[in-house]
């Protein structure tokens, strides 16, 4: 699955139930959770989907679901932690990821990330050869990143390992650029581009004129319209609405298809 647009369920904490279980049916069909009780629930994610399976008849093939392994810098070791931390990478990552099968009720993920490079770039490639591993069993889709800003780190993970990075989730926001190389990168290499903060960290994207006529033109709401113009850039945007009513105009955003002469102008205002 190629989802256009994932629902992310960070900081929902008790609601999160209820949250997933609106934003799938109102059309999401893309999940983006971790394994990291500080900012997640993935256990609530879990039980929503398993309602979405008993009382609405998805099944697990139809949804993309996506996790992340925290490194212990991530989490709260005030909470229960997923795994020992005194324990080898490999086994952390181990333990962590059967409990998110576990949690998430399912035999297999489509898309499982390192939240984080780790401290040393050692760590980091013997982190990223678990996860080539579990893709080898078959029990993961796709693997990837998140919060990794450095296309050489990409690229030389990909050298190290025999096996490329296929998604990276990153911070897309006018502060740091629009993050330019790893997007390029991304694009160069045929891996998924995942973004958040899309909205929230670039007000002046929003508040653009070619925002606004973009949004006339299609007749929705200037969060649509960027979210348009990301997609347009082979971006996957993530959004962490709470209101039903955002929930479905974001996933309606693929079928905008007017004001698109006013793209060259929001292109050359976020990357000149």
């Amino acid at each position: 699955m190629n989802a256009k647009i994932i629902y992310g369920t960070a900081w929902k904490k008790e609601r999160t139930t209820a949250l997933v279980l609106s934003a799938v049916l109102a059309g999401f069909r893309a999940i983006d959770t971790a394994c990291q009780p500080k900012h997640y629930r993935e256990d609530l994610v879990g039980e929503a989907l398993q309602i979405l399976y008993d009382k609405h008849g998805y099944k697990r093939e139809e949804l993309f679901l996506q996790t992340k392994f925290t490194p212990i810098g991530g989490q709260d070791t005030s909470r229960p932690l997923p795994y020992d931390p005194s324990s080898s990478i490999e086994a952390q990552i181990r333990s962590s990821f059967f409990t998110s099968l576990q949690q998430l009720r399912t035999t297999y993920l489509d898309s499982y990330i390192l939240h984080s490079p780790l401290e040393t770039y050692a760590k980091t490639l013997e982190a990223w050869r678990v996860l080539v591993s579990f893709q080898d069993e078959d029990r993961v889709r796709v693997i990837g990143l998140s919060n990794a800003y450095d296309a050489d780190l990409l690229a030389r993970l990909g050298k190290d390992s025999g096996r490329a990075v296929q998604v990276v989730q990153n911070r897309w926001y006018e502060r740091n650029g629009w993050n330019r190389e790893v997007v390029a990168w991304c694009h160069a290499n045929g891996a998924q581009y995942q973004s958040f903060w899309t909205l929230t960290g670039s007000p002046n994207l929003l508040s653009h004129p070619a925002t606004i006529a973009i949004a006339k033109a299609n007749e929705c709401t200037p969060p649509q319209a960027v979210y348009y113009f990301a997609q347009s850039l082979g971006i996957t945007p993530l959004s962490g609405t709470t209101a039903e009513s955002h929930m479905q105009e974001d996933v309606t955003v693929e079928n905008l298809n007017k004001g698109r002469e006013f793209f060259s102008a929001l292109t050359e205002f976020i990357w000149g």
